[in-house]
């Protein structure tokens, strides 16, 4: 009898465990899909040419896309973005258009004319050699910049159109957690290796919904899936999401 109790016990147990589960995932093709259902087709990335991206990445810091984009624009039409022109520019130039970007202008004045610095001496100005690359060398060409790491490398990679890779920034990979693709470790390119490889078996090698992808993942952790407060009621994907099913109850 006791023995028939253990079993009973057991196999409720095991079913209170499987109802609390999430209901079966969706694919990462459906969920980019529901996504794009929510926020629209992204418009395709103002800047793609590496040495813009690099640029945009370090013109500003902590701030919104907006002003980041204002202190860009404001590169552009002030200074350039060759890196003869940066070299040259007035300094004074150069902090005013840092100032449009945030904190701390000077120390990313420095990091302005550092990058020209490399470009020129390292590549001649010339990127489409460091493209050309296989993609583990060209991903170390690309963090010899400031403020490039993997993440950053793989967008440029990305945007530029040169490997089909699902690049994620910390918004996007929170996403992907969350909805149980990879496991989060101590470690930050652990955790990104993780979700990456876990979504990359589904993923399309097709730019078009690459770009995409990184686009949608990144605004739904800018907007609902947020790392304090995520607004989960309002989310199209929380039927399947292991975040919501861990703390909805």
């Amino acid at each position: 009898v006791k023995a028939n109790c253990e079993i009973v016990v057991g196999l409720v147990r095991s079913w209170r465990s499987l109802s609390a589960m999430p209901k079966t995932a969706k694919s990462l093709a459906k969920i980019i899909d529901e996504l794009g259902k929510l926020y629209g087709k992204p418009k395709p990335p103002t800047v793609t040419d590496p040495l813009g991206m690099i640029l945009l990445e370090n013109v500003a810091y902590l701030v919104s896309d907006e002003r980041r984009a204002q202190a860009f624009n404001a590169l552009r039409e002030r200074v350039g973005l060759t890196p003869p022109k940066i070299l040259m520019a007035y300094e004074n130039t150069l902090i005013e258009v840092a100032r449009l970007g945030g904190m701390h202008p000077v120390a990313r004045v420095e990091k302005l004319r550092l990058i020209a610095q490399i470009a020129l001496q390292e590549f001649d100005g010339d990127f489409d050699r460091v493209l050309k690359q296989p993609l583990a060398q060209s991903k170390k060409y690309l963090k010899k910049f400031p403020g490039i790491g993997d993440p950053g490398a793989e967008k440029i990679l990305l945007f530029s159109r040169t490997q089909p890779i699902l690049a994620l920034d910390s918004n996007g990979l929170r996403v992907l957690l969350r909805l149980g693709y990879g496991e989060e470790s101590k470690s930050y390119s652990t955790t990104y290796r993780s979700a990456q490889d876990a979504a990359g078996k589904e993923m399309k090698k097709d730019f078009d919904w690459l770009i995409a992808a990184h686009q949608l993942l990144r605004r739904h952790g800018q907007e609902l899936c947020k790392n304090v407060n995520p607004v989960c009621p309002r989310c199209p994907l929380k039927s399947t999401c292991r975040y919501y099913q861990d703390h909805s109850s």
